[in-house]
């Protein structure tokens, strides 16, 4: 899922929370995801049903949103663990280049 599959309102709050972290600032409800790697953090959205933005920050040139989803279980599905960390891979193999 994108974050413009997302429905409106839960859009905004997601784009209004990245830009906090460009800003350099804390998302107002967020964890960190050390399950996925050092560095991720996962933006927790409440806003017409529960969304998740998982990104990495620790790069001056950007934020990279690794995966994004509708929560719906209490507990985060292997399968996007597994997802953000395979690009999560990818991001780094291709700062590497």
């Amino acid at each position: 899922m994108r974050v413009r599959s997302f429905p409106a309102e839960a859009r905004r709050e997601a784009g209004h929370q990245r830009y906090q972290v460009q800003l350099g600032l804390d998302p107002s409800d967020w964890k960190p995801l050390t399950s996925v790697g050092p560095g991720v953090v996962e933006i927790r959205i409440h806003e017409g049903g529960k969304y998740r933005v998982l990104y990495l920050a620790k790069f001056a040139e950007a934020v990279y949103v690794l995966h994004a989803f509708a929560k719906k279980t209490r507990r985060t599905r292997k399968t996007n663990i597994e997802l953000a960390r395979r690009n999560l891979a990818e991001v780094v193999r291709h700062r590497r280049r």
